[in-house]
């Protein structure tokens, strides 16, 4: 039941070349920013990144960009990334966009075993193009299919050695979600404490969903804009 690994470089033993991975976070909050510097670190290539956003061209994903080492992108926002914005216009990038909700419901219907659902976002744009359209009580729904991750990555506030997460307020985005739908699923946390800790009343993701879990040594928090006012 001890699933702690050391650090994010063991943490991410075994992601090769081509593979899927799903990552936590919605702008620059919640990102596994360990595992995906891990990742950096270790060359692997060819990759399929399902993120929310790509992070930003020194953060994040935007790392894993900047060296080439992204193949495609299944995402939403990304309006924050030059590196982004130039691999796609060159043809050096495939991207796959997708409504934010449809987005979040592909991976969570990933985790809940369902292959595929019906959803309106997206009808008349871009988004439908190849999809099967059915009509529901006079509206009009897109076929939507279901995500799932060779490893799902993930970063929480706190989490025990069973693997047990608990995610802090706004930084839950599209973690717990996709903490379900990983073949494997990864956690770095905040703070890791011994089983029995955590009240169960308070965990969001159960331990049965993660397989490895260590406690974060860089807590860098960086926002995305600042603003203030007078």
């Amino acid at each position: 039941m001890n699933k702690v690994v050391k650090n994010a470089q063991e943490a991410i033993a075994g992601i090769s070349n081509n593979m899927t991975l799903m990552l936590g976070g919605f702008g620059l909050c919640g990102i596994p920013e360990n595992c995906i510097n891990a990742l950096v670190e270790s060359g692997v290539t060819g990759l399929t990144c399902i993120s929310n956003n790509a992070g930003v061209d020194d953060f994040g994903l935007g790392l894993l960009l900047k060296k080439h080492q992204i193949k495609k992108m299944i995402s939403s926002y990304v309006g924050e990334n030059a590196e982004f914005e130039r691999q796609l216009l060159s043809g050096e990038l495939e991207v796959e966009l997708n409504p934010q909700g449809t987005l979040a419901e592909r991976c969570r219907a990933g985790g809940a075993g369902i292959p595929a659902f019906f959803v309106p976002a997206g009808f008349g744009t871009e988004v439908a193009e190849g999809k099967e359209i059915r009509e529901f009580n006079g509206k009009k729904h897109l076929l939507e299919h279901a995500l799932v991750a060779d490893y799902s990555i993930v970063k929480a506030w706190k989490g025990d050695t069973h693997g047990n997460l608990i995610f802090r307020h706004t930084a839950n985005n599209f973690n717990q979600a996709m903490a379900m739908a990983g073949k494997i699923t990864i956690a770095e946390v905040e703070e890791l404490v011994p089983a029995g800790t955590l009240d169960p009343n308070q965990i969001h993701t159960p331990g049965i969903f993660v397989q490895r879990i260590f406690q974060a040594s860089n807590l860098e928090k960086r926002i995305e804009f600042v603003t203030t006012s007078r």
